[in-house]
C-alpha cells in the first residue's frame, strides 16, 4: 500500500484515505511520532508506516495555492455583507 493520507485523527485512531477513495483506520501508536492530519503515509520495506515528507509538502502547497486562488492572498474567506 502507498499513497495514504491522514484524513483525521480521533480517539487514538488515524482515519486514512488511500487509492480509489478507500478508507482505513490505523492505530496512532503504530505511526511515527508527531503525525497529523494531512500527512501522507507509506509502508516501508519492514512493514512500518512512514511519513512521505515530499508528497505531504506537495499536497499542502497545492491546497494552499487553491485556497489563495479562491480567497485571495490571505487564504481566508471574505465577508460580502460588509
Amino acid at each position: 500500500m502507498s499513497g495514504w493520507s491522514i484524513d483525521r485523527i480521533e480517539e487514538g485512531w488515524a482515519v486514512c484515505e488511500g487509492p480509489d477513495d478507500e478508507m482505513i483506520r490505523l492505530e496512532v501508536s503504530r505511526l511515527p511520532a508527531g503525525v497529523r492530519e494531512g500527512d501522507c503515509l507509506f509502508l516501508d520495506g519492514d512493514g512500518r508506516w512512514q511519513v512521505d515528507e515530499q508528497l505531504t509538502r506537495q499536497r499542502r502547497e497545492g491546497t494552499a495555492k487553491r485556497l489563495r486562488a479562491l480567497f485571495g492572498k490571505s487564504g481566508s474567506a471574505k465577508r460580502s455583507d460588509r
